[in-house]
Order: C-alpha cells, then sequence, then structure tokens
C-alpha cells in the first residue's frame, strides 16, 4: 500500500490546474440557495439516515470479524468480468470488488441513496447536473488512492465498452463526466430529458483504476480472468476455472469504520464451488464441503432434510421474513414469435397450467400464487380503475383496449384438484379456435394453413423437470405440438441471450420504485434487452414509462405503475407461477445474524451482516462437521 504520506504529496500537483475553477464553483455553490449539498439522495426528498448515524439499524455494530463461507452453485464460469454478460460467464461475485458512488440500505421502501465513495454530493433543483465531493481516504485494493479520474474513466469506459443498452440507456441521461480536481467529479445530464433517475443513476456509478486498465490494455467487452483492484471489502483471492472462486475480505480495506460498513463484511473469506447438477450441491452441503445453503427446491426443502449432520444438531433450517415484491416470474412467452402475437393464443395455453395442482401436489402447499407484477398493496391493479390511476389510463385510452376500463385487473384462472383440468381445457379450446386454430384428424391443432402450433418450452436445471413435464403434458393433450427441451447450462444461456426460445421459466424483477429501468424491461426500444426477456412492447406502456420519469411524489409514481400493472396483466405475456415471501436457509450452526425483529425486510444478507461464532465453529470442526 502507498503510504498516505506518500500520497498526499501527489495530490496538490494534480490539482494546481482546476484549483481555481473549484475554488469559485464552491463559491458559486455557497451563495446559489437553488444549490443543495447533502451525503444522501432520494427521488422523494426524504430518507431514514438524513442525520448523522453511527450504523445502519439492523445490524450489530460489534459483530466478529473472522470465519468463512462456503456457498455452492450450480453451473460455470469462464471469465471474472462481471461488465460482459455478452461476452463469456463471469463468476458469482466478481462484481462484488467495485464499490459504487452511493449505497442505498435494506430497511427502507422507498430507497435513498448514501455517500460511500463520497462526502457529499451538490446539485441545482434543477438536477441538471451533479458535483459529488469524493472522500480523500478510498484506496483501491493495491494501496492507490481512488481520484476522480478513475471515477470519469470507469464511465466513459462503460459508455465504450460496457453491454449496447446499458452504453445507450447511460447515454441518454449522462451527457458527460469531468474530474473538476483530484476529489472533485461532475456529471451533467443531458438536456429536455425528464430529471428523475438521473442522480440515482450517477449515483450507481462503480469505480475501476484507471492506471491498471491503461496499463494492460484490458476491456469491459471481452473474457479474461485477470481482475483490476477495486476499492470493495473483498478481493479475489484465488479460482479454478469453472470449479471454485474464492474472495478474502482486504485487511486494509479502506472504509471498514465507514457508517454504512460498521458491522457489516464480516467474513474473512466467501468461497463458491460450481456443481454439475443440484444434486451433486445437496450432497456437497450434507456432507460439510458447503457451509451454507439458500434452498429454491420445495421438495427439497419439505423432503430432503433428515440428513445425519441436521440430526445431530450440526445444521440449522430456518425459515425468514422476506419482504421483496416477488418476482415477476412465470412461464414467459417469446412474444418475437409470430405464433405468440395473438393474446388468445397466450391465454390458451396459459390455462393449461394447473398450479393448484402442481402447489399442492408437487410443492408442498408452500407456495401462493403471484397476481400482480407488482405483488404489494398500493402498487398491484385491483378492481376497476378509479383516481389517478384511472386519469393515466385515459391519458394512452387510444393505446387500449376498452376492456381495461371495463373488467376488473386481471386475476389468474383457478384449477381444478386433477393435473388436467377439463373445464379449463375447453375454455382453451374455445380461444384457440378464436385465433384460427382447429383440431385435424390426428388431433393436433392447426392453423388455416395446415401447421401445426409447436412450442418448446425450455430449462436447463433437472429440480424443473417435476414441474415442466406436467404442463407441457397438458399442452400435448390440448392439440399443441408441445415438447420439453432440457440442456445443459452454457447452452441456456446463450439460447437465451440470442432469444431463441419459445417459452422458458423467467420473469422481470420489479421494486417498490421504477424510475429509468422501467423502460429498460418494458420500452420497445429495447424489446430484444435480455431484461426484456418476453420482448414485450406495448405503446401505452412506453407512453406511461415517459410520465414515470416525470412524477414528483412516490403517490404519482405508485398510480403509473398501478396503470402499469393493470395493462401488463391483460396483455398476459407471463404465465403467473408461485411466489415465496420466506427465505429458506440451511446451514452449518456457526453462522449468526440479527434477531428477528432486527432483520430488514428487503434482504437476507447471509454475505453481508451475518457474521461467524468462532467458538461454535471449532467444535464443529472438533466433531468433524465441516470438512
Amino acid at each position: 500500500m502507498i503510504p498516505r504520506s506518500i500520497a498526499r504529496v501527489f495530490v496538490p500537483v494534480l490539482a494546481i490546474a482546476s484549483l481555481t475553477s473549484a475554488v469559485a464553483l464552491a463559491q458559486d455553490s455557497a451563495e446559489d440557495p437553488e444549490i443543495i449539498t447533502r451525503s444522501w439522495y432520494s427521488e422523494w426528498d426524504e430518507a431514514k439516515y438524513a442525520e448523522p448515524f453511527e450504523h445502519l439499524d439492523y445490524v450489530n455494530p460489534n459483530a466478529p470479524k473472522g470465519g468463512d463461507v462456503t456457498i455452492g452453485m450450480v453451473g460455470t464460469f469462464d471469465s471474472m468480468n462481471p461488465f460482459s454478460t455478452l461476452s463469456g460467464t463471469p463468476a458469482a461475485l466478481s462484481s462484488s470488488m467495485y464499490e459504487r458512488l452511493m449505497s442505498g440500505t435494506a430497511d427502507e421502501f422507498k430507497s435513498a441513496l448514501y455517500c460511500v465513495l463520497c462526502e457529499t454530493i451538490e446539485y441545482p433543483k434543477s438536477k441538471d447536473w451533479v458535483i459529488f465531493h469524493l472522500r480523500h481516504d478510498v484506496t483501491f485494493s493495491d494501496g492507490a488512492p481512488m481520484t476522480a479520474e478513475d471515477v470519469a474513466f470507469t464511465h466513459n469506459k462503460m459508455i465504450a465498452e460496457a453491454t449496447p443498452s446499458w452504453r445507450s440507456g447511460v447515454s441518454a441521461m449522462i451527457k458527460e463526466v469531468e474530474a473538476l480536481d483530484p476529489y472533485t467529479v461532475k456529471f451533467t445530464f443531458q438536456p429536455d430529458i425528464p430529471r428523475n433517475g438521473l442522480i440515482d443513476q450517477a449515483g450507481a456509478t462503480p469505480v475501476m483504476q484507471k492506471a491498471w486498465f491503461e496499463k494492460t490494455g484490458a476491456k469491459l467487452d471481452e473474457k479474461r480472468y485477470e481482475t483490476s483492484p477495486g476499492t470493495g471489502a473483498y478481493m479475489l483471492s484465488n479460482y479454478d476455472p469453472g470449479q471454485w472462486v474464492e474472495y478474502k475480505r482486504n485487511p486494509d480495506y479502506w472504509g471498514a469504520a465507514h457508517p454504512m460498513n460498521v458491522g457489516r463484511n464480516n467474513l474473512d473469506t466467501i468461497r463458491v464451488v460450481y456443481f454439475g447438477d443440484t444434486v451433486a450441491a445437496f450432497e456437497a452441503f450434507k456432507a460439510g464441503d458447503i457451509t451454507f445453503r439458500q434452498e429454491n427446491s420445495s421438495l427439497q426443502w419439505a423432503t430432503g432434510y433428515d440428513f445425519p449432520a441436521l440430526d445431530k444438531g450440526w445444521v440449522t433450517k430456518e425459515t425468514l421474513h422476506n419482504g421483496n415484491i416477488p418476482p415477476a416470474y412465470g412461464f414467459v412467452f417469446n412474444l418475437r414469435r409470430e405464433k405468440f402475437q395473438d393474446r388468445n393464443v397466450r391465454l390458451a395455453l396459459g390455462l393449461m397450467y394447473n398450479f393448484t395442482w402442481t402447489n399442492d401436489t408437487l410443492q408442498y402447499g408452500l407456495f401462493s400464487q403471484r397476481v400482480s407484477m407488482w405483488q404489494s398493496p398500493g402498487l398491484m391493479a385491483e378492481g376497476l380503475p378509479e383516481g389517478a390511476e384511472l386519469e393515466i389510463l385515459n391519458g394512452v385510452k387510444d393505446d387500449l383496449p376498452e376492456a381495461i376500463f371495463t373488467e376488473e385487473a386481471f386475476v389468474p384462472h383457478s384449477s381444478g384438484e386433477r393435473s388436467l383440468d377439463r373445464k379449463n381445457m375447453r375454455r382453451a379450446i374455445a380461444l384457440l379456435a378464436e385465433a384460427g386454430y382447429a383440431p385435424g384428424d390426428d388431433g393436433m391443432m392447426r392453423d388455416a394453413e395446415g401447421k401445426t402450433l409447436d412450442v418448446e418450452v425450455l430449462q436447463y436445471s433437472p429440480s424443473w423437470d417435476r414441474i415442466m413435464k406436467p404442463y407441457v403434458e397438458n399442452l400435448v393433450a390440448l392439440g399443441v405440438n408441445a415438447s420439453y427441451n432440457r440442456i445443459d447450462p452454457n447452452q441456456y444461456q446463450a439460447r437465451t441471450q440470442s432469444n431463441d426460445f419459445d417459452m422458458i421459466y423467467d420473469g422481470y424483477a420489479n421494486g417498490f420504485e421504477e424510475g429509468s429501468s422501467f423502460t429498460q424491461k418494458y420500452g420497445c426500444a429495447d424489446k430484444e434487452d435480455v431484461f426484456n426477456p418476453a420482448g414485450y412492447c406495448n405503446p401505452a406502456i412506453d407512453k406511461i414509462g415517459d410520465e414515470i420519469l416525470k412524477v414528483k411524489t412516490y403517490d404519482e409514481m405508485s398510480a403509473m405503475v398501478r396503470a402499469a400493472d393493470r395493462i401488463m396483466r391483460y396483455d398476459y405475456f407471463i404465465v403467473p407461477a408461485h411466489m415465496n415471501d420466506s427465505y429458506w436457509v440451511a446451514y452449518y450452526d456457526m453462522y449468526e445474524h440479527p434477531e428477528a425483529d432486527k432483520m430488514p425486510p428487503l434482504a437476507l444478507g447471509y454475505l453481508d451482516f451475518w457474521w461467524v461464532n468462532q467458538e461454535r465453529e471449532a467444535e464443529l470442526r472438533a466433531a468433524g462437521a465441516l470438512k
């Protein structure tokens, strides 16, 4: 690490050229009542931690440092570059080494961002620009100081080499980024665009080291294992390509005492081991090779936890509350395919999915069915539209069917207790008839040209076989030429990234707030984007997306989300499936977390604010529980 005394030598030399302009800027800011200076930012002008604080409410500020965790992943990786998703498969947590200028918390539904790499931000009420006054003590993992040049370089590097959708989206918001002096960086926003979401986007900028990239010539759009130094609490320790990767806590981490970090980053080592399938991963957990497991399989959760380590009290099995909006997941139609353009076809295929039977018979009744794209009171559409939501819908009425205004918000169909619901099948046959399909002599549904309705359901994980196969069997019973194709993870990633699929189990991650990301997920201009798996496009949604960027209050934003939710549910581009408001976790009984009433609603945080009881760890090792 470069000693602080040596690092200071370089600052005056770098600052001389811009010292006069920086002083003038500071004077102008002090005299201009329209300039706002804070250590936090919120679109709604409120923040839970607006006043100085010692630590976040949900952490244990006295949590001990030390210990390790090993988690399992199914799949593989062939890169340590997290910023290239189109070239190579990056290792899990490979972005964790790079901090952002500002960060949010896990206990605020109306999110705020707080300075991490900065001390304060400064912006006019017009939000035409934002200035970050950087901390002087931030260092990269190699000991070099972080400066405004690194911030500006990272932004420009990402504009040149990051994924096309990110580049186009951010370029439309940020005009330029300039280092005013070594510790002051200014983001100027594009004129004539809505101001909402711009400062959030600037604050979310990760920071990488300019000198390393200039020395190595590395690019962001390439597959590589070499990593640039980051400012984060963890850095790469070692890896075996495709097999495992390990990160270690930086003992010289600059931000350990930062109020945003107190009680966090407690583990010495985080190790991720890759497996070919979920069975192998679970066996490794049972044997003590994996020490923490977040369970996603209802079958495993209900029937698999009866092994010796659990019986001996070595392993703890726990259900914790998850307060996040459940992802809008289900069976996604690829709307880029002509056969799915007719809503009646989509509705007919959806009717053949029996959630009731699937949940009761195959998922042990552990789930409930998702109704809304935003499954949360105040954000999900209910009944007939009224009030502010109705006004918004009237504003885009020319792009909507009358049913949006006359029918209650769409809810998923109900099904009987048998896998094949005959009533729903009759409804599906009628819908396909309206779409121009009729059963041929062989019982297969055919269009006017005699072509069958071919549908491939794509998946990569064997754990989904028991859910997918009954659905596909029901589609076949309807007369659809349906098939279930499970391929390896790399093929799956390649095909889904190139939008080469009919139906997949996927969806959209929505939040308690929507802003600039709304259009990237649902906008017509981004219908080829990986963040829009269905290729969804509706002119009314485009218009609402534009208006979301102009709202002044949370209530206005909520009304727009309810309007969007109503339209999307009517458009039915996802067959709604199960949701879960709990985290299912199992771990060797050496990990501890804050009391239940202290746990934040929006994060499990086992790699963040949990800690290791090292006495208990020693006991488990002595007993032979851990490998």
